[in-house]
C-alpha cells in the first residue's frame, strides 16, 4: 500500500480580486480556520462570521459569497515516512469548483472540475518544510455560452413561465431557483447543477475544499484501476465465473510487474489467480484473468436474498516483493435490462432483471443531503439508505443535478441490498458539448467516475442525464445530434461505461425511449410522471378537462398513466413542525409568513393551496398546512404505487421523487432535513411491501387486487370488508389467494353501492401482506365519525419505548411524534378502526426524554386521547 500524508490544518480568507497571487496577499488579511473536508460557509459559519444559511433568513445575505475569491493555505512538513518515494502525488480529491494551487510560492496546476480529483507530481518540488495556497474564483465568472444555447434558455423560461400561475411583481415569469433562472453559463463548469438552487432548495453555490487533500508516496508501482465482476452465474449448480482485470503504472527501477488477484469468500475461502501483465501503447501495463468460484453464494436485494459480500485483493510486485495492492469488495451478481416486447400492450417492457430474474424495481430518487455538500458525515448517508430500506425501497436513482455521491453511500447500498441507478450529472439544460474544454473535461470525469464506482454489486445502470432530452425535445422538437449535449450521452459516456464497466447498462437520459416519439411517453423506456402535482399532460394521457386546478394535479391521474418504468413522480409536503421551529427559531409560524413561505422553492408558493382545497379543504394554521399537505403526500403517492404495481409486469418499477432533502423545506421528499419521515414515507413502507393487496374501482365493480413481487409463489386467505364508518357491514367475505412469481391479478371483485361513507378493507390472517383500505370520496367529503385514541407507552431501554395505540371509532392516520430528529418509529401515519391495537416500537429517544411528552394523534379535529402509564 502507498504511504499516505493527509493535509491538515487549513486557514481561509477572502478577496474581492481574483486575479491575486500568493505574494500579493495582503498579511493584514483576516485568515479564518478552514473547515476541510467542508467549504466556504461552513467555515464562515464555525468562525462565527454569518448564520448558518438555512436558519431564518440567512439564505438571502449570503449571496455576496459566491462572488468573492477564497484562498486556503496550509503548512506542513514531509512526514518521514514518504521520504525516499519513487514519486510523490499531491492529490486534492475534491475541489469545488474553480481552482489555482501553489506549492511553496510556485504555480502548481489549474483545476475546475469538483467531480475529478486534482493530481500533481510533486516528488522535487518538496522539502522538509511546504506551504499550499489555493484560490477558488467565482465559480461563474468570465463564463461565455454560445449564443444558441443562450437563445434555447430564453425559450425554455418563456415556456417554463407559461406553467405558472402568472408573473412576479416584476412582471417576469415565475421560476423556481435553478438551471433557467441562473442562466447557460453554469454548464461550462463541472459543478453540483443543484448548486444554483431548485425547484426543492435555494441557491446556495457550495465552494471549497469538499473532500481530503493528501501526499501519496508511489514506490516501484501503482494500481490505477482494478475491477472484479461476475460474467455468469450458474444458480443451480452455485457456480460463478468471475472476470478481474488491473491497470498498473510502474514508476522508478520496476521493470517487469507481477500480479495476483485474491477472492475471500464471506466465510474467509480463498481463491488466488496470477494475471499476467502486458504493456499498452500508453505504457500502463494491462492484465486480466477469470476466477471460477464454487459454492458460490449470490448477491440479491433485500427483499430477495442475502448481501455476502467477497473481498477482493489486487496485489503487485517484481522481483523485490509487494510493491502495492488495493483491497476492494464485489457481489456476484448479475443485472441486465429486459427491453423485450410486451405483447399484451403493444410496448416494450423496461425491466431489470436480477442475477436472470425479473425485479420490480420499489424505491426513491436521491438528492444531495445537503446544499453544503462536503460537510455530510458519513452516518447521514447510513441513516438514509437504512431508511430506504426500512420503507422496503430496493433502488435509489442517484439524480444527475446533485453530484456522484462518497463511496459511504455506495457502501451502505451494497451492505443493504438496494440497487443503484447511477446518473452522470447532467440536468434539464443543453450543454454546448461541441466546446472543446468542456468536452475533454466531461471525458476524464466520466472515465474516473466509472472506474471508482464499477465495483459495486449495488449499480445497476449508468444513466447519461436528467431530462435533457424531454426539454431539447419540447422545445427544438427533435433530439437529433447537435451542439446540444447530444455527444455526451451518446458517444463519451456510452464510450465510458463500455470501456471502463463492460458488463453494466447504460441509458442515455432519463426519460428515454429508443423511438424519439416515445420519449417520455406509455411505450417504451422510463418515465417522469408530472401530470400529477404540475397538472398537465406529460404524454400520459388520460383527461384533458378538468373542474379546477386541483382537480387537474389530482392523484387520480395516476389511474391513466400506462408508463413502463416511472422514475420520477411524487407530491409536495412540509415537514413536521418541530423541524420548522428548529430551523426558524423565535419566528411566528402561521399562514403566509415569511418563515413558512421562504420554505417553498417551488413556483408559485401557493401551488399546493389547489390541490389541498379540492382534496381535504383549504388549512386555516400552520399546523393544518403540514397536516394536509402530508395528507395529500401520502394518500396520492399510495395511490400512485398502488396503480403502478397492479400493472406488474407491464410496469416494472416505481422510483418517487424524492427520498431526501437537501436543506429543511416543503418539497418532494418522504424524509426530511432532520431526517424525520413525514406521512409519505409510511405510505410508501406499505405500499412497498414485497406482496401487496390494494383495491381498484373497476368497470365491473369494486376489484381486489393481489401483487406478489417476489420469486416464489405465494397463497394465503384475504378477508375483504365493506364498511360503514358508523358500523356494520355491507361485505365481508374470505377470499383464498394463490398467485405465482412475479404475477398481479384481481382475486375479488363486486358490484356494489359506494358512496363516502363506507371504505373498503383488506387484510391477511397469516401475515402475507399488510392491512389496506381504500376510501369512495374525497377527505374533505368524509365523515370518519367519532374518534379516540388512547395510548400505553412503557420504556423498554434508555433511549427505546414501545407504544401501545387503541382505536376507538375509525381514527385516520393514527401517528406518535416526539419533536427529536432521532427518533425512529416501527410504523406510523396508520389507519386504525375501532378496537384495532397496534404496537409501535420508539427508537433513537434522547436518554432524559418525558415519555409523557410524546404526543398521539390523527388526522383532523384533534381526537381525545389518553396516556396510560406513566414514565
Amino acid at each position: 500500500m502507498p504511504n499516505r500524508q493527509s493535509l491538515i490544518g487549513f486557514e481561509l480568507t477572502h478577496t474581492a480580486l481574483d486575479v491575486l497571487t500568493p505574494d500579493q496577499l495582503d498579511e493584514s488579511l483576516h485568515w479564518l480556520a478552514a473547515v476541510v473536508p467542508g467549504g466556504v460557509h461552513e467555515s464562515l459559519v464555525a468562525s462565527g462570521v454569518i448564520g448558518h444559511p438555512y436558519v431564518g433568513d440567512n439564505e438571502q445575505t449570503i449571496g455576496w459569497i459566491e462572488n468573492e475569491a477564497w484562498w486556503y493555505r496550509t503548512a506542513f512538513e514531509l512526514e518521514e515516512a514518504l521520504a525516499g518515494a519513487d514519486r510523490i502525488r499531491l492529490v486534492a480529491h475534491g475541489l469545488d469548483t474553480v481552482a489555482d494551487l501553489w506549492l511553496n510560492g510556485e504555480p502548481l496546476g489549474h483545476h475546475e472540475n469538483a467531480f475529478r480529483p486534482a493530481e500533481f507530481d510533486v516528488a522535487t518540488r518538496l522539502p522538509a518544510r511546504n506551504t499550499l495556497v489555493i484560490r477558488f474564483a467565482p465559480p461563474l465568472r468570465g463564463v461565455t455560452v454560445p449564443p444558441e444555447l443562450a437563445q434555447t434558455v430564453a425559450l425554455v423560461r418563456a415556456a417554463l413561465g407559461g406553467l405558472s400561475e402568472g408573473p412576479d411583481e416584476s412582471g417576469e415569469p415565475q421560476l423556481a431557483p435553478g438551471v433557467w433562472s441562473t442562466g447557460p453559463e453554469l454548464t461550462l463548469r463541472r459543478k453540483p447543477t443543484f448548486s444554483w438552487g431548485w425547484d426543492f432548495a435555494p441557491r446556495v453555490p457550495s465552494i471549497g475544499v469538499w473532500q481530503p487533500i493528501e501526499l501519496v508516496a508511489d514506490r516501484g508501482a501503482v494500481i490505477t484501476g482494478q475491477h472484479a465482476y461476475a460474467v455468469s452465474l450458474d444458480a443451480e449448480h452455485r457456480r460463478a465465473t468471475v472476470a478481474v482485470s488491473l491497470d498498473v503504472e510502474t514508476v522508478g527501477p520496476t521493470e517487469q510487474p507481477t500480479a495476483t488477484v485474491v477472492l475471500t469468500s464471506p466465510a474467509g475461502g480463498r481463491t488466488e489467480t496470477a494475471v499476467a501483465l502486458s504493456r499498452d501503447h500508453d505504457g500502463t501495463w494491462r492484465g486480466d484473468g477469470v476466477i471460477t468460484v464454487e459454492d458460490a453464494q449470490l448477491w440479491w436485494t433485500h427483499d430477495l436474498g442475502e448481501q455476502p459480500l467477497y473481498g477482493v485483493a489486487f496485489v503487485v510486485g517484481d522481483d523485490r516483493g509487494e510493491l502495492t495492492r488495493v483491497d476492494t469488495r464485489i457481489g456476484l451478481r448479475t443485472v441486465t435490462l429486459d427491453r423485450g416486447v410486451d405483447p399484451d400492450e403493444s410496448a416494450r417492457l423496461f425491466r431489470f432483471r436480477l442475477n436472470g430474474e425479473p425485479v420490480y424495481a420499489r424505491g426513491a430518487n436521491w438528492v444531495p443531503p445537503s446544499m453544503l455538500i462536503g460537510s455530510v458525515p458519513d452516518s447521514t448517508y447510513r441513516d438514509l439508505v437504512g431508511l430506504a430500506r426500512e420503507a422496503n425501497m430496493t433502488m435509489l436513482r442517484v439524480w444527475g443535478g446533485g453530484t456522484y455521491e462518497r463511496d459511504v453511500f455506495y457502501d451502505a447500498c451494497d451492505e443493504l441490498g438496494l440497487l443503484v441507478w447511477q446518473e452522470f450529472m447532467f440536468a434539464c439544460i443543453d450543454y454546448p458539448s461541441d466546446d472543446p474544454t468542456l468536452h475533454a473535461e466531461v471525458v476524464r470525469e466520466a472515465d474516473h467516475q466509472v472506474r471508482r464506482l464499477r465495483n459495486h454489486p449495488s449499480l445497476a445502470l449508468w444513466c447519461g442525464n436528467n431530462e435533457i432530452h424531454g426539454m431539447h425535445q419540447l422545445i427544438q422538437g427533435n433530439v437529433d445530434p447537435g451542439n446540444w449535449g447530444w455527444s455526451f450521452f451518446h458517444q463519451v459516456l456510452p464510450d465510458a461505461v463500455r470501456r471502463n464497466n463492460p458488463s453494466a447498462v447504460y441509458w442515455p437520459g432519463s426519460p428515454w425511449a429508443e423511438v424519439p416519439e416515445e420519449i417520455n411517453a406509455v411505450r417504451d423506456g422510463d418515465r417522469h410522471a408530472w401530470e400529477v402535482w404540475h397538472g398537465l399532460d406529460v404524454r400520459a394521457g388520460g383527461p384533458t378537462e378538468f373542474g379546477s386546478p386541483g382537480e387537474a394535479m389530482h392523484w387520480t391521474r395516476y389511474a391513466y398513466d400506462l408508463g413502463r418504468f416511472i422514475s420520477e413522480f411524487g407530491l409536495h409536503a412540509a415537514p413536521e413542525l418541530a423541524t420548522l421551529r428548529r430551523w426558524n427559531p423565535g419566528e411566528t409560524l402561521e399562514l403566509a409568513a415569511p418563515a413558512l413561505l421562504r420554505r417553498i422553492k417551488d413556483a408559485p408558493e401557493n401551488k399546493g393551496d389547489a390541490l389541498m382545497e379540492f382534496e381535504t379543504g383549504l388549512p386555516r394554521t400552520a399546523e393544518e398546512f403540514v397536516e394536509y399537505s402530508m395528507v395529500c403526500q401520502a394518500e396520492g403517492l399510495k395511490f400512485g404505487v398502488e396503480h403502478y404495481r397492479r400493472r406488474q409486469p407491464h410496469n416494472s418499477g416505481t422510483l418517487v421523487w424524492q427520498l431526501n432533502d437537501a436543506w429543511p423545506g416543503t418539497s418532494w421528499s418522504v424524509i426530511d432535513y432532520d431526517l424525520v419521515p413525514k406521512a409519505g414515507y409510511y405510505a410508501l413502507q406499505r405500499a412497498y411491501v414485497p406482496v401487496l393487496a390494494s383495491f381498484r374501482v373497476g368497470d365491473e365493480g369494486l376489484e381486489l387486487w393481489v401483487t406478489n413481487s417476489t420469486l416464489a409463489p405465494v397463497a394465503g386467505p384475504a378477508r375483504v370488508e365493506v364498511a360503514r364508518f358508523t358500523g356494520g357491514h355491507i361485505a365481508d367475505e374470505t377470499v383464498a389467494v394463490r398467485l405465482g412469481a412475479m404475477e398481479s391479478r384481481i382475486v375479488w371483485r363486486a358490484a356494489l353501492e359506494l358512496s363516502a361513507d363506507v371504505y373498503a378493507w383488506v387484510s391477511s390472517p397469516d401475515q402475507l401482506f399488510p392491512a389496506n383500505r381504500l376510501f369512495f370520496d374525497r377527505l374533505k367529503n368524509i365523515d370518519f365519525g367519532p374518534c379516540e385514541l388512547s395510548a400505553s407507552i412503557e420504556r423498554t431501554g434508555a433511549t427505546r419505548a414501545a407504544v401501545t395505540l387503541t382505536a376507538h371509532g375509525f381514527n385516520f392516520l393514527s401517528r406518535l411524534t416526539t419533536g427529536h430528529p432521532g427518533s425512529r418509529f416501527s410504523s406510523n401515519y396508520l389507519d386504525l378502526r375501532d378496537g384495532d391495537k397496534q404496537l409501535i416500537e420508539v427508537t433513537g429517544l434522547p436518554a432524559d426524554v418525558d415519555l409523557r411528552a410524546i404526543t398521539v394523534a390523527s388526522f383532523g379535529p384533534a381526537p381525545a386521547f389518553a396516556v396510560i402509564g406513566k414514565d
